[in-house]
């Protein structure tokens, strides 16, 4: 089991690592595992849903580095916001069709801005990781 300070670690080397300047926190309100505020450049996450997804995970990967993999997704949706504006009120107040469109493509990008950031030998992992999240892993 990872506690919240192996999790923290975890995360703040990542950032180190990539010189990015966000803040990390612990929130035991979040559904999934990790989550990106745009508004505090934070990335969330909840201790228990991280270990209930590695306990899911079902592959040859290091828990540290299925770990990275979270936090190298959760950093896409940040490098997409940084890139493109988008409107957030579609959010609220858009039609559902709008909705599940904008949903789809800031979920895309965060995932192909993710990618950008991984190591060669952890690519496969993250493939791997975000085909199971369209099928598989619920909250994530």
């Amino acid at each position: 089991m990872f506690y919240i300070r192996d999790i923290e670690e975890i995360i703040k080397n990542t950032l180190l690592e990539l010189q990015l300047n966000l803040s990390y926190e612990f929130n035991h309100d979040i559904v999934a595992p990790m989550s990106f505020n745009v508004t505090t450049n934070t990335i969330k996450f909840n201790y228990l849903h991280v270990n209930g997804f590695l306990s899911r995970i079902k592959m040859k990967e290091t828990p540290e580095n299925l770990i990275k993999i979270l936090v190298y997704h959760e950093i896409g949706y940040y490098l997409d916001y940084k890139k493109n504006k988008y409107d957030l009120r579609t959010l609220m107040y858009g039609e559902d069709e709008e909705i599940e469109q904008l949903k789809t493509q800031i979920e895309n990008n965060a995932w192909e801005y993710g990618r950008s950031l991984v190591p060669e030998e952890l690519l496969g992992s993250y493939d791997k990781i975000r085909e199971l999240n369209k099928v598989q892993i619920p909250n994530f």
